[in-house]
């Protein structure tokens, strides 16, 4: 996958990260975005592990993995970014 495909598929699973989260996330859209990415790649390293190569139609197991992976990413985010707001 090309850096422009990632950072496209990096702002789709942060969002659904974000969205599939329950609650308010004290984070803002680049934060997102950047989880998006990482849980993307991550998703994606994961997948490889458990031997799921690319096909010719969609990797649903892989995309599957990546949203999972950002939704648990965003929580950490949020929690940390929410800790450290209070604190302020």
């Amino acid at each position: 996958m090309s850096i422009i495909g990632v950072i496209i598929a990096g702002i789709i699973i942060g969002l659904l990260g974000r969205l599939l989260l329950p609650g308010s996330q004290p984070i803002g859209l680049l934060v997102t975005v950047l989880v998006g990415i990482a849980g993307t790649l991550i998703g994606w390293w994961i997948a490889g592990l458990f031997g799921i190569e690319d096909t010719s139609g969609v990797d649903w197991w892989r995309w599957i993995i990546s949203v999972v992976v950002a939704v648990i990413l965003v929580a950490i985010v949020a929690g940390v970014m929410g800790r450290n707001q209070r604190r302020a």
